[in-house]
C-alpha cells in the first residue's frame, strides 16, 4: 500500500517541481538554429562551385542532415528536462513525424535552391519562371511543381507542425505555483533576440503563420487559465512565451515593410500577406548586386 501512495506523492510533487533555466540547451538550439537551418542556403550560395557540383549534395544539404539529426535530439532533450510528466507517445510520433517532413524538405529545398544558378527565380511561381515555362515535353512541368509540393507544402507541414506541437507540449510543462521562479536571468535575456529573429525568418520563409499564431493563441490561453490556478511561468516557459510576442512584432514590421511591393504581392495573393525573405532577396538584394 506504501508503494502506490508514494508514487501519488511523487506525481503530486512533480507537478509544482520547478526547472531552472536551460542555458545550454537554449543556446545551443538556436546557435544551430542559426546555423544549420537559416545558413544552409548561404553556405551554398558563397561557397565555390567547384566544390560541389551541381549534381551532387552542396554544403547547405549537409548543413540541413546534420539539423535533422541535431534538431530532434535537441527537442528530445528539451522534454526529458521539463518538470512535469509528459505525454511519451505523442512525443515520440511528433519526433519522427517531424524527421520524415524536414527530410521530404531537403531533398525537394536541395533541388529547388540549385535551380537558382540556372536563373530560377523565387519571387515567381512555378510556371512563371523562365527557365521553367519553356520546358518540352510539357509534363516536366509538372514534376517540377510536384518538387515545389514535396519542398514547400508537405514537407514543411510535416516538419513545422510536430516542431511547434512539440514545444507547445514543453510549454505545458512551465508552469509553478513559486512566483520568484517567474523571472528570466540574464543569459536568457540576451538569448531571446536571437530566438525571436530565428523565428521569425522560419515562420516567414515557411509560410506557417497560421500554425504559428494558433501555436501562440493556444500558449496566451494556457497562460490566462494557469494563471486563475495561481499558477505562473518559470524562466523556460518566459522565454519562449516572450520569444513568440516578439516574433510577432517582428513579423509585423516585416508586412508593413513590404505591404505596397506589387511583385511580391503578385506571388503571395492570399489574405494573409508574408512575403518569404529569400523570396525578396532574389527580387530586390539580386538585381542590386547586378547593378554592381
Amino acid at each position: 500500500p506504501s508503494v502506490p501512495s508514494r508514487h501519488g506523492a511523487g506525481k503530486a510533487e512533480d507537478t509544482f517541481k520547478t526547472s531552472p533555466f536551460h542555458l545550454d540547451l537554449w543556446f545551443y538550439f538556436t546557435l544551430q538554429n542559426w546555423v544549420l537551418d537559416f545558413g544552409r542556403p548561404i553556405a551554398m550560395i558563397i561557397l565555390p562551385l567547384e566544390w560541389f557540383p551541381l549534381n551532387k549534395p552542396s554544403a547547405g544539404d549537409y548543413f540541413h542532415m546534420a539539423y535533422n539529426v541535431i534538431t530532434p535530439f535537441l527537442l528530445l532533450k528539451l522534454i526529458e528536462r521539463s518538470p512535469k510528466t509528459l505525454p511519451r507517445s505523442m512525443v515520440y510520433v511528433s519526433i519522427i513525424t517531424f524527421v520524415m517532413g524536414a527530410s521530404i524538405h531537403l531533398v525537394g529545398d536541395s533541388v529547388n535552391h540549385r535551380l537558382i544558378f540556372s536563373g530560377y527565380q523565387h519571387h515567381l511561381s512555378v510556371r512563371e519562371n523562365p527557365i521553367i515555362r519553356n520546358l518540352k515535353p510539357e509534363t516536366l512541368i509538372d514534376s517540377f511543381e510536384l518538387l515545389y509540393y514535396y519542398d514547400e507544402y508537405l514537407g514543411h507541414s510535416m516538419w513545422y507542425i510536430p516542431f511547434f506541437l512539440i514545444l507547445f507540449i514543453y510549454f505545458t510543462g512551465c508552469f509553478t505555483p513559486a512566483a520568484g521562479q517567474s523571472r528570466m536571468p540574464l543569459a536568457a535575456l540576451l538569448l531571446v533576440g536571437p530566438s525571436s529573429l530565428y523565428y521569425w525568418y522560419l515562420v516567414t520563409e515557411g509560410q506557417i503563420f497560421i500554425l504559428y499564431i494558433f501555436t501562440f493563441f493556444a500558449m496566451m490561453a494556457l497562460v490566462m487559465h494557469q494563471r486563475r490556478k495561481g499558477l505562473v511561468l518559470d524562466s523556460n516557459g518566459l522565454f519562449l512565451f516572450l520569444s513568440f510576442i516578439i516574433t510577432l512584432l517582428l513579423i509585423a514590421a516585416w508586412v508593413g515593410w513590404l505591404w505596397n511591393d506589387k511583385i511580391l504581392r503578385k506571388k503571395y495573393p492570399g489574405v494573409i500577406y508574408i512575403p518569404e525573405p529569400w523570396a525578396f532577396y532574389t527580387l530586390h538584394m539580386n538585381n542590386l548586386h547586378a547593378a554592381k
